[in-house]
């Protein structure tokens, strides 16, 4: 039986008797109550054709999304396939009907933390619950432990999100944060180029390097893998508490490619689940091996927190479980994850990024031969993943998204950096023909 260690709410903790140390049972609840009536015109919330995930086309009709327009942006903020929505609206019942009973009647966290560990194919109690890539990266970098002299090394193509995480830390601790260019084109780019830059920007005191698995301004898919070898090779004659970590922003990764924590070897990887993954929206992972390294920056809601707390000494457990935050959160969202990751395992994490490989390939070698474009992304799947950003000559690329939804019903969108490129999402909702639709949509910007 799997030993019982969620975050909870105040009430089920302080009623538990954690002053004695004790632990309660807690007796589990139904979600109680029949679902409340759906308008005549609506259709019950969840509902589908019955799911065969052999099909692309069964795996399409989970989703709610308007079949006449080309979804090419649909991973920036998810939509809910049925099976999450038929979850998302069974914990919102029970939390409606009974709230006290079903907050405190399950270990729910701790569900998702299982379901998150065995899609990442880490531990449980190493993955923290966040609502998103930026809590995600802000608990992280705002919690890192850095010595005098140590300085943090990222990239000049990271996004907003760890920059500014960064320039906090650098404000608290005095750190010196350092940006590398990996490359000059990214169409041009190749790993061997990207990792011999990053290593000769890296210095014997750099203890964070904080990258990005793939880049959203770009598409240019990082070898997070060539580059743990070569942080672990640099780290080899070094202190441990001068090992430099190696931080992973891996949303535009995370459920578009099959990679997991142990392919990667990184120390830590932050993601929101609601973008490839198609998971609940407000929600997210930050995976870590080094917690030892970070000091909580929220309060967990966690019964060693508690504990700790009740008994006058400082919380002792595992970094995953302390290292989510506390307070209430969408619930029926953050439960309704485990879903979203038994949705994709049953489709099979390969399958989908073979699937998301082959349309991103077909929609960079359409976009190759159009002759007033320009590919920004790689064309080699090994440097890519699902994003696809091209430019159009003389066409903004604002004007552009709203020209191919206007005219097209082609929805794409814009990167939101200084230089702004044309970008496309091909995944699990679109198909082949409509790559080549977008294809067609783009050759007829003028």
């Amino acid at each position: 039986m799997r030993e019982r260690d969620p975050s909870v709410g105040r009430r089920a903790l302080l009623g538990a008797g954690l002053a004695a140390g004790a632990g309660a049972a807690l007796a589990a609840c139904t979600s109680g109550g029949p679902a409340e009536p759906a308008a005549a015109s609506t259709p019950p919330v969840g509902s589908a054709p019955p799911f065969d995930p052999a099909s692309w086309e069964s795996v399409r009709a989970q989703f709610s999304l308007d079949p006449a327009h080309a979804q090419f942006a649909a991973y920036v903020l998810a939509a809910h396939p049925a099976p999450v929505r038929r979850a998302v609206e069974e914990h919102r019942r029970g939390l409606d009907t009974d709230t006290e009973a079903y907050l405190n009647g399950a270990d729910r966290d701790g569900a998702v933390r299982e379901a998150a560990a065995a899609y990442l194919g880490g531990r449980a109690d190493d993955v923290a619950l966040t609502d998103s890539t930026t809590m995600g990266l802000g608990l992280l970098y705002g919690g890192l432990r850095l010595l005098p002299g140590q300085d943090v090394l990222t990239t000049e193509h990271d996004f907003y999100a760890t920059h500014e995480s960064l320039r906090l830390l650098a404000e608290r601790t005095g750190a010196e944060v350092r940006r590398a260019r990996l490359y000059g084109d990214p169409a041009a780019a190749s790993a061997d180029e990207i990792v011999s830059r990053l290593k000769a920007t890296l210095r014997p005191r750099t203890r964070v390097v904080a990258v990005t698995w793939v880049h959203s301004g770009t598409g240019v898919r990082l070898p997070i893998r060539e580059i743990a070898r070569m942080v672990a090779e640099a780290n080899a004659s070094r202190d441990d508490r001068d090992r430099a970590l190696l931080c992973v922003d891996g949303v535009h990764g995370f459920g578009a490619l099959a990679d997991g924590v142990q392919d990667l070897d990184c120390d830590f990887l932050a993601s929101g689940t609601h973008k490839w993954l198609y998971g609940p929206r407000g929600t997210g992972v930050l995976w870590g091996r080094a917690w030892d390294a970070l000091r909580p920056v929220i309060p967990s809601f966690s019964q060693p927190a508690f504990s700790g707390w009740i008994g006058g000494h400082d919380p002792s457990g595992p970094g995953g479980i302390l290292g989510t935050p506390g307070g209430y959160h969408s619930f029926e969202h953050r439960w309704a994850l485990g879903e979203a990751f038994a949705f994709h395992q049953a489709i099979g994490k390969d399958r989908v990024a073979a699937r998301i490989a082959e349309q991103a390939t077909r929609l960079k070698e359409g976009l190759a031969a159009i002759p007033s474009a320009r590919l920004i992304t790689p064309r080699d799947p090994g440097l890519s993943a699902g994003l696809v950003c091209c430019s159009v000559a003389g066409v903004n690329p604002g004007l552009a998204v709203a020209r191919l939804r206007e005219e097209h019903r082609v929805i794409a969108s814009v990167t939101p950096y200084r230089e702004t490129y044309l970008r496309f999402g091909p995944g699990i909702v679109t198909t082949p023909e409509e790559v080549d639709r977008a294809v067609r949509a783009v050759a007829s910007l003028r």
